[in-house]
């Protein structure tokens, strides 16, 4: 395990490299972002808006997606793992790719945890923001959230690997398709028509949404969490099962 851990000091370490103010604009990025759609948020609820959660719910689902957005919609490196040059340095490793690929990624996520989010922390009192989970099973939905991300991760990486030259293209699909259906932005209870009956049990709701909810009290607790396992239990093997035929496929710059 140690292995895996210094990995992910260095991907921390990584991002700091060019120091701390290299980073500042990503933090002001995501203050400019959070602040006026919580406002947003509370100025159509308190216009009568009729929607399944409270405005406290609703500012605590925006501000906590917010900080924790990194882990509740999880992206690796591995979407560019060809073009970029990421395969061979894997490849180079003598470990596992795959768990490399989720350490740098973790280690990735402490910079901004320690110079956004838990700094961020200290306005929710400000904003009118609770952070007090309505239930426990929050913290075992997050994990069983953060591991299905990683499968849903490298499903699409495997993707890129089977259509190449068009990685770019799949990520940006990816990105719209994972924070729509997600339900991290929008709550997937507000789909109108009765799409979100049909939508929440598709796998992409099973991640960042699912978390949300339960920590606001806006879903049933264990249906959530049997279809997050469920969800890890089907899509896992089948990423594996992907990656093991999609190695045999690999091309990258450099040989």
């Amino acid at each position: 395990m140690y292995k895996y851990y210094v990995t992910a000091r260095m991907s921390a370490q990584e991002q700091t490299n060019g120091g701390i103010l290299y980073s500042l604009p990503t933090v002001i990025l995501k203050i400019c972002t959070l602040i006026p759609l919580l406002f947003l948020w509370k100025t159509i609820m308190n216009a009568g808006a009729k929607v399944e959660m409270s405005l406290p719910q609703m500012m605590t689902y925006t501000f906590l997606s917010s900080i924790l957005s990194d882990m509740l919609v999880v992206k690796t490196p591995a979407t560019g793992w060809l073009s970029e040059g990421v395969l061979l340095r894997l490849y180079g490793r003598p470990f596992s790719v795959l768990g490399q690929l989720v350490a740098q990624t973790a280690g990735g996520w402490v910079p901004m945890l320690l110079m956004y989010s838990v700094p961020v922390l200290f306005l929710a009192p400000l904003l009118g923001v609770r952070l007090i989970p309505a239930s426990p099973a929050f913290f075992l939905s997050l994990p069983l959230c953060v591991s299905l991300g990683f499968a849903v991760d490298f499903l699409f990486a495997c993707l890129s690997i089977r259509i190449r030259n068009f990685s770019w293209l799949i990520d940006r699909v990816r990105g719209a398709i994972v924070v729509i259906l997600s339900g991290t932005i929008i709550p997937i209870r507000f789909l109108p028509f009765g799409i979100a009956t049909v939508m929440k049990y598709q796998p992409f709701a099973a991640l960042g949404g699912s978390p949300l909810s339960i920590f606001v009290g806006a879903g049933d607790v264990r249906e959530i969490l049997i279809l997050q396992i469920a969800w890890n239990l089907v899509l896992w093997p089948a990423a594996l099962f992907a990656f093991h035929k999609s190695q045999e496929r690999m091309v990258s710059y450099g040989g």
